[in-house]
């Protein structure tokens, strides 16, 4: 499936192909932290297909317990997260930050990983009132 995106502001434009049947939420601190919430939810790239339109964007390398590192991607302007991706050589597979998506309400997760990491109130989120609007 070909998606687009960008972040906030509209300083970063980017476009991809990602398998929807690869989206997924991950729950590990990591992503708690550099996400601001309980989760994220990425869409992964078919090998690549990551495009950068417009914009430059920002690169925090992060160092995982198995000693990897990734590269953390945003915009330097509104610090959107963009996507998560290994270091290596292009071509690349690219975690993209779903948020970032403009298609992201027909992408459906399919799986969960980290879920030892998950808070324990996640899974009474359908239980909550609702409001439509803030």
């Amino acid at each position: 499936m070909k998606i687009t995106g960008g972040c906030h502001c509209g300083n970063i434009s980017y476009e991809a192909e990602i398998d929807p049947e690869k989206i997924i939420v991950c729950h590990c601190t990591d992503c708690q932290t550099l996400s601001g919430s309980a989760f994220r939810t990425v869409a992964v790239t078919r090998s690549g297909t990551f495009r950068l339109l417009s914009g430059e964007l920002k690169i925090y390398l992060k160092t995982g317990s198995s000693g990897a590192k990734r590269q953390q991607s945003f915009c330097p302007d509104c610090g959107t997260s963009i996507f998560a991706a290994s270091t290596d050589a292009a071509p690349k597979i690219h975690n993209l930050r779903i948020g970032s998506i403009h298609q992201r309400d027909r992408l459906v997760p399919k799986q969960q990983i980290w879920t030892r990491s998950e808070l324990s109130w996640v899974a009474d989120l359908g239980s909550l009132p609702k409001v439509e609007k803030g």
